[in-house]
């Protein structure tokens, strides 16, 4: 089975969103799960840094909110990791108000911390969802990122 860290992420958050990831008894009954799910040992260890190093990044609450514009240029290296689709919708999210300039950042922050060529558009959905999720306070910017990731997940009716 060929997974990557952010298959493990994406497990993780489908199966345990619920659950205090930072209990050291709980993690290691979730490793076991995982590695018994088929994921590398390598990937699990990985997927469970990226997580402490984004709770590690949490955003405090009561900091001013920066509501000025902000104009992002994205590194060469960057656009490689996301395509046009996926840049496009990270400015669309900021412009209409789901992030801010900094939440913006610490996607991109995640986004390149992960050890994978390129992201496509649904997996950068699942990896704002999860910057949100730990973010205090964006328990709205979540619920419209998770709208539109099930949306476009949902197949037509006949």
């Amino acid at each position: 089975m060929k997974e990557n860290v952010l298959d493990v992420l994406m497990y993780l958050f489908q199966n345990f969103i619920s659950e205090d990831i930072d209990a050291d008894s709980d993690r290691e009954s979730m490793r076991s799960e995982l590695i018994e799910a088929g994921f590398a040992t390598r990937e699990v260890k990985q997927a469970f840094e990226w997580l402490d190093s984004l709770v590690e990044r949490q955003q405090d609450p009561a900091a001013p909110v920066n509501t000025d514009r902000s104009f992002r240029i994205f590194t060469a290296e960057e656009c490689v990791r996301l395509d046009v689709e996926c840049r496009g919708l990270l400015m669309q999210l900021e412009q209409v108000g789901v992030l801010s300039p900094m939440t913006r950042e610490l996607v991109m922050d995640r986004v390149m911390a992960l050890d994978t060529d390129e992201i496509d558009s649904t997996q950068l959905k699942w990896l704002i969802m999860m910057v949100l999720f730990h973010q205090p306070g964006q328990e709205d910017a979540y619920a419209a990122v998770e709208d539109l990731l099930f949306d476009d997940v949902t197949g037509y009716l006949h």
